[in-house]
């Protein structure tokens, strides 16, 4: 399998756990120029911009480790553009992980990842 397609494989099986979790899923990969989001979803009023990542096992690092600074910054601009193109500068929102491990067979959110700077 391509790593296109395990990608896509691991956003349903997030999107699968995040919907049993009681997440609202408004977007799925959200993209512009300044970056994509793999998921926007909504909980208790909260906005989740969430970056899956996945791996076969945990031998070279965990999926989370994979969300660098470099990333972490296209995911926030692509945030950006979303609130502005919905007009909702105002909403509460977070930035999240969901990272999959299929030997484990584990889902784990890691919430707040990373932040929004101004």
């Amino acid at each position: 399998m391509d790593h296109k397609n395990k990608g896509y494989e691991y956003e349903k099986i997030a999107e699968k756990y995040l919907m049993e979790n009681n997440f609202i899923v408004k977007h799925k990969n959200f993209l512009c120029r300044l970056g994509e989001i793999d998921i926007i979803a909504e909980k208790d009023g909260v906005t989740h911009f969430i970056e899956v990542k996945g791996r076969i096992n945990t031998k070279n690092g965990y999926p989370r480790e994979a969300v660098t600074p470099y990333k972490q910054r296209r995911i926030i601009s692509a945030a950006k553009y979303y609130l502005m193109q919905i007009g909702r500068d105002d909403i509460f929102c977070q930035f999240d992980v969901v990272e999959i491990i299929k030997e484990e067979n584990s889902i784990n959110i890691v919430e707040n990842a990373f932040w929004l700077s101004s």
